[in-house]
């Protein structure tokens, strides 16, 4: 991906190194669902707790930094100015919606959130309370080392996914998800959480195409990249290696195959007005 020293964005927030105290409730169990859930890109405020934001009670110490990581860092910043570039433009002439822009926190170790304490088993996450997409940047290593997705644009695809929750907030289709949580069985909320992901995946290709488009950021291998990406934490794949075997009713984002033809489709196409099909279609037809 070409990036280098192209504009940053002005709205990442730096934590690393500072840790803040805190527990995740629940022990191992809970402990074994987050886990899970670092590979999935869940949104952990239904794992941790659900709620508003929550008050700091632990201390806050500060720590060296890894400089390792300050490239990495400037490159979110490059990649969350390329989001914010795209749906400024895009979501006001297509659907009619303005474009509010979020805050990229990243973080090492721990941090509180407005979803809970979130921890670097967490992975990257969007809090719809304080409309923030938290990212531990050594994510992107153990995603490399760990799913073999390396490389910077399958970095770019899990942001541009992330960032993809923030416009679903926008479009409404997340909270009208999220008011379903309780009111429909198990099954068919996981349905359509398998719908919501899909379309933040669809989103992320979107962006990537837009981005093309006006920026030309894309270079040999770049889609291949996050295709690869998107394979490697399809719930089929997870499973199968999690527990040797597939639960296709306990799916929350959607297979592997599922995760990479919605990306794909959102990046051929650009198209805006197919974004609402993942709530049309059949389920079967996803």
């Amino acid at each position: 991906m070409r990036w280098i020293g192209r504009r940053q964005s002005g709205n990442v927030e730096d934590r690393r190194g500072l840790s803040t105290g805190g527990v995740v409730g629940g022990g191992l169990g809970t402990l074994v669902i987050v886990v899970l859930a670092m590979f999935l890109g869940v949104d952990p405020s239904a794992l941790l707790q659900e709620g508003g934001p929550v008050p700091d009670g632990g201390t806050a110490t500060r720590r060296a930094t890894d400089p390792a990581e300050d490239q990495v860092k400037q490159f979110v910043g490059v990649v969350v100015a390329d989001t914010e570039d795209v749906w400024n433009e895009l979501l006001p002439t297509t659907v009619g919606k303005p474009y509010r822009v979020p805050t990229v926190v990243v973080f090492s170790r721990s941090t509180q959130s407005g979803c809970g304490f979130a921890s670097a088993a967490t992975g990257p996450f969007y809090c719809p309370a304080d409309e923030k997409i938290y990212i531990d940047l050594q994510f992107f290593e153990e995603m490399a080392n760990r799913f073999r997705a390396a490389g910077d644009f399958a970095q770019a695809y899990v942001i541009a996914h992330e960032v993809g929750h923030h416009v679903q907030k926008s479009l409404g289709t997340l909270t009208e998800v999220n008011a379903r949580r309780g009111r429909v069985s198990n099954a068919e909320y996981n349905r359509l959480s398998v719908r919501l992901e899909l379309q933040a995946d669809f989103l992320a290709g979107v962006w990537a195409h837009h981005a093309q488009r006006t920026k030309n950021i894309l270079e040999p291998g770049d889609v291949e990249e996050a295709l690869t990406a998107a394979n490697a934490i399809g719930d089929d794949r997870l499973q199968k290696q999690a527990q040797g075997h597939v639960v296709p009713d306990s799916f929350t984002h959607g297979t592997s195959a599922q995760r990479a033809r919605w990306f794909r489709l959102g990046f051929e196409t650009g198209d805006m007005s197919r974004v609402m099909d993942l709530f049309k279609l059949e389920y079967s037809q996803l």
